[in-house]
């Protein structure tokens, strides 16, 4: 028998539950929104270009292992719609671990993972929530192959 009423507090909804339903705050019920995994990159060089994201989608979680750089350029997370948009950006970087404690100011991208040596890889996610028109979000955390106690957490 599936659901038709639910009453909790003040929240009271009415309608039919499916498996493919959920409840929603306002007490209406609503369809979730899918998940769509992309396809794995593996790339060398300067850049990687994710194309074919679509313009409704609202949350984009791009993880990454063992990338590295020539040992003097940062690991940064650019965004744009036909070209790289590369200021507006506003957030920081900050390390914790056995280096003393230090951020950075975003301003031209999410810094995810700071000029290393080029032997150095680093791990981790950085999550974008479109929040309005082309106005994003992020949240991210990072650690690398040259310190063990050493992470880095990103938010812009």
């Amino acid at each position: 028998m599936p659901l038709t009423k639910v009453q909790s507090g003040l929240l009271e909804a009415t309608g039919t539950a499916s498996s493919s339903t959920f409840l929603r705050g306002d007490g209406a019920w609503a369809t979730p929104n899918t998940i769509t995994s992309g396809t794995a990159v593996s790339a060398s060089g300067t850049s990687v270009d994710f194309t074919g994201i679509p313009s409704t989608a609202k949350r984009i979680t791009v993880m990454f292992q063992g990338v590295s750089t020539s040992g003097t350029s940062n690991v940064i997370v650019q965004l744009g719609a036909g070209s790289v948009t590369t200021s507006g950006y506003s957030g920081y970087n900050t390390r914790f671990g056995s280096a003393s404690n230090a951020y950075t100011a975003l301003s031209s991208g999410f810094l995810l993972q700071n000029a290393n040596s080029a032997t150095t890889t680093a791990v981790g996610a950085l999550t974008l929530v479109n929040i309005t028109g082309n106005t994003f979000v992020c949240t991210g955390m990072t650690t690398n192959s040259a310190s063990a106690n050493e992470s880095a957490v990103v938010s812009g």
